[in-house]
């Protein structure tokens, strides 16, 4: 792993340090403003550092080498990420208000469309390599991976790629939808379906392609 990886793997311990900060402030200073300053260090550092660093090292589909000598984007916005996997709290609470969720991945730079519906238990890995459509509902404890890694002869493989969700599509509860995958519009996806890696589902009566 190189120097950067490195570094940037302590990210997710900088959130920790900054708002437990943050938090002492509001105790000792309670007020409107300290509470909103809590807020915003809870929610903004991680996907305003993602952007950033985007620009420089942007965040590309394809097979790599995780365990390769170059530095690895994804493993950057993997630790970016991270603080929000060991507190998923965090954004089901976001899931709790119309639209606001749907923002929240629109900040990281997923293509979300309107009327989406998200029931708090979703979870959404990789919230930049998401393009989904309009009026789509995922049902509970949907999850969503556009990566997977795979050891082949002796070396660690990397796949990332988008999950793309068309308009109109139901996803049922506990499914899984993995990197590639791809659902048409229209999509009634049943409750416990798995989307394997480059998968496309198509709607009833719709040709394959």
């Amino acid at each position: 792993m190189t120097l950067g990886g490195r570094l940037v793997a302590w990210f997710p311990t900088a959130m920790i340090v900054l708002n437990f900060i943050v938090l002492g402030y509001f105790v000792t200073s309670p007020s409107i403003w300290t509470a909103l300053l809590l807020v915003a260090t809870l929610y903004l550092p991680p996907p305003i550092a993602f952007r950033i660093h985007d620009r420089f090292h942007p965040l590309k589909e394809g097979l790599t080498r995780l365990d390769a000598p170059d530095y690895s984007p994804w493993w950057a916005a993997h630790q970016f990420q991270l603080f929000y996997e060991a507190a998923p709290p965090l954004e089901y609470a976001l899931r709790l208000v119309p639209g606001l969720y749907s923002m929240w991945l629109r900040l990281w730079g997923a293509r979300v469309g309107y009327g989406v519906y998200w029931t708090p238990r979703v979870e959404i890995v990789d919230r930049p390599l998401m393009l989904i459509g309009n009026r789509v509902i995922f049902g509970h404890k949907v999850e969503c991976y556009a990566h997977v890694t795979r050891r082949r002869a002796g070396q660690m493989h990397l796949l990332v790629k988008k999950v793309r969700i068309g308009n109109d599509c139901f996803i049922g509860a506990g499914s899984r939808l993995g990197p590639g995958a791809t659902l048409s519009d229209g999509t009634i996806l049943p409750a416990l379906s798995d989307v394997h890696i480059n998968e496309t589902v198509q709607a009833p009566g719709e040709p394959d392609t």
